[in-house]
């Protein structure tokens, strides 16, 4: 099958979130498994090295912008198990300092252009290199506008005739809403400004578009596909999922377990795995020195590596984080992101040098670290559509502690009061007192029985955690997505 991927991030070349390791990832495995995909992203200031040489493909894209066309330059290059990677070249958008937003955090204002000439730019460049996709699978907002612009200004083009739309909902709190004079910019028509379309509080959404227009949608993990579409979650466009839901899935996202695999980690002290558990002792003394704590092995470690954002409940672990580092517990934070959130992490660590440690530049390599050398890994979300972090911990036998909510709710279960069942442990609901409910428990298994703690380690480790299944989901909705738009075009 031919799938192109469209997304505003991909690994190894850029990553702001889970987006990013994601789309690299996905690719890797269908290639794996012989299908012809490739990936289109911009190319941003950021992208400064990649797996191989970036060659320039021997033509400019003339790409429509309103009533002028914009002149972009197309880079070649691959990843993974020889995944062909074409970044699109406008230095006047992505040649810029940072992928969407300033230094101080603002979104750009000319977002919505930007992502409007990425997303003509993608099909311009189907057409000008001869790939005629069977899928165009694209990601988030940023990419939104792809099926839409399939299905209006480009639906006489006898080149996408068989082509269908995939859409995947990573997180649905953002979403691109711009105003609707960017309709006229894209192309698209003023038929395509309504409720049932683009039109979201007289402005336009580009997360509705890809909604709106591609025959099968998805997002990263089936209890978040549930939650999305009740209006606690559905940031507005609940209703307008619970329309599609007969096209909308739920796959949960796999993990690279070559890159997170505690048996082959050049990043640790000391490798193990699930049936070897002795190297983390030294993992979590290095830990321990590295991040300045008192070397201690009893003292239970929590760790989170995270971006610092209201999301992540951050709020949650500053209200209650005392209590436990009063009680000889120690932590390790490793993210940036809110300044609030940074700087009271920093009071923790000043106030309780040898017990708290923050750091804030990032670190893949301190990342392993902590992942190798906790005991335990916090995660109170707000709300998750999939996470990553809390997969990483199982893999490295770092025993999370989550909130009940999207993906982790579909992906940790919880210990049971013998300690002979489950995985992690699982607050009742998300509020501050009921984490603290469960790290309490977690607390109180880690220092009553070491046996018991490594079984429950033992059975995380031992999940399976790739992309197979996730893959073989995906090929059967793609198939679903082209006999859907066959029957359209009939």
């Amino acid at each position: 099958m031919k799938i192109l991927f469209a997304a505003s991030e991909a690994v190894p070349f850029i990553k702001t979130g889970g987006l990013g390791d994601v789309v690299g990832a996905l690719a890797e495995a269908l290639k794996r498994q012989r299908h012809d995909v490739r990936v289109v992203l911009p190319k941003y200031r950021d992208i400064r090295q990649t797996p191989h040489p970036l060659t320039p493909l021997p033509f400019t894209l003339r790409v429509p912008l309103g009533g002028t066309e914009i002149p972009v330059r197309v880079w070649e290059t691959r990843f993974g198990p020889r995944v062909p990677a074409y970044l699109i070249d406008s230095p006047l958008h992505f040649e810029r300092d940072g992928v969407y937003c300033d230094a101080e955090g603002r979104d750009f204002a000319d977002n919505d252009v930007r992502y409007i000439v990425f997303s003509r730019a993608v099909l311009e460049l189907c057409k000008a290199v001869g790939f005629r996709p069977d899928v165009l699978h694209t990601h988030d907002w940023q990419s939104g506008l792809v099926p839409a612009l399939l299905a209006d200004a480009y639906r006489q083009d006898a080149f996408f005739i068989p082509t269908a739309s995939v859409f995947s909902i990573h997180n649905l709190a953002y979403q691109g809403v711009f105003p609707k004079e960017t309709l006229g910019l894209a192309g698209l028509s003023w038929d395509s400004f309504t409720k049932e379309k683009l039109e979201f509080y007289d402005r336009i959404n580009f997360l509705k578009a890809g909604v709106a227009f591609s025959q099968i949608i998805t997002t990263v993990s089936p209890t978040y596909a549930r939650e999305v579409q009740s209006e606690e979650f559905g940031r507005g466009v609940d209703g307008f999922l619970r329309l599609r839901t007969d096209r909308f899935f739920g796959v949960l996202n796999g993990l690279d377990t070559r890159v997170w695999n505690p048996a082959r980690d050049p990043h640790l002290a000391k490798r193990y795995s699930a049936k070897s558990l002795g190297g983390r002792a030294a993992c979590k003394e290095d830990l321990q020195k590295f991040a300045g704590l008192s070397v201690d092995p009893r003292a239970p470690i929590f760790g989170m590596v995270s971006r610092l954002d209201p999301q992540k409940g951050f709020d949650i672990v500053l209200d209650i984080l005392s209590e436990f580092i009063e009680n000889g517990c120690q932590a390790v934070f490793l993210g940036a992101g809110t300044p609030s959130y940074q700087a009271g992490l920093k009071t923790f660590a000043r106030k309780h040098p040898r017990r708290v440690a923050s750091f804030h530049d990032f670190n893949e390599p301190l990342a392993h670290k902590i992942y190798g050398g906790i005991d335990v890994f916090l995660m109170p979300s707000r709300f998750e559509p999939c996470g990553l972090g809390q997969l990483i911990a199982l893999r490295y036998g770092a025993v999370p502690v989550v909130t009940p909510t999207g993906g982790l709710k579909d992906t940790v279960e919880n210990v049971s009061a013998d300690g002979q069942a489950g995985v992690g442990f699982v607050a009742d609901r998300v509020e501050t007192v009921f984490f603290r409910d469960a790290l309490r428990r977690a607390v109180a298994f880690h220092g009553a029985d070491p046996r018991r703690w490594r079984e429950i380690q033992k059975r995380g480790m031992a999940l399976t955690l790739d992309w197979t299944a996730s893959v073989a989901r995906y090929l059967e909705l793609y198939e679903k997505a082209r006999a859907l738009k066959k029957a359209e075009a009939a």
